[in-house]
């Protein structure tokens, strides 16, 4: 027996299939928080200190701006070690970590970013003294990005 197949179906079944249960077997509320503590490294996390700027809805996921700000002095007893922006449910919960020091001045940092869905943004920081700090977002995003792997 002989199944016809086309070229279109053959290309999906081939490039497209595959990849969808490896990314969605990342994206989880369960791999977000593995990997916040593997950031954390154990460390207790508190809320405050860090803020993102991210519009809470977003017509197209595929560009979206995010600003990260730390209140911090910035001075060699006080100071941002390592921001990172985190979502829980793009295929990989990680987006970004920037590594800070005195010298930068400033705690703050932006970028753009894809999300494969509406989703939580969190944006942890760790400070010099070994504290961690959080704040996450709700975010709405009506066209989708992320969908391969």
């Amino acid at each position: 027996m002989t199944v016809a197949i086309d070229r279109r179906r053959a290309v999906l079944a081939v490039s497209v299939l595959p990849l969808w249960p490896a990314a969605a077997a990342r994206a989880t509320p369960a791999a977000l928080e593995a990997a916040m503590q593997a950031f954390t490294g154990g460390a207790p996390v508190r809320d405050g200190r860090v803020a993102i700027e991210i519009a809470e809805l977003i017509e197209n996921g595929n560009t979206v701006p995010v600003a990260l700000t730390v209140d911090s002095p910035m001075t060699a007893a006080d100071h941002v070690q390592r921001l990172a922006l985190f979502t829980e449910r793009n295929p990989q919960p990680e987006v970004a970590v920037f590594h800070l020091s005195p010298a930068s001045g400033r705690a703050r940092v932006a970028t753009r970013m894809r999300l494969a869905t509406s989703q939580r943004v969190v944006a942890l920081a760790r400070l010099s003294d070994g504290s961690c700090w959080r704040h996450q977002v709700e975010v709405v995003v009506t066209l989708a990005a992320c969908v391969e792997g």
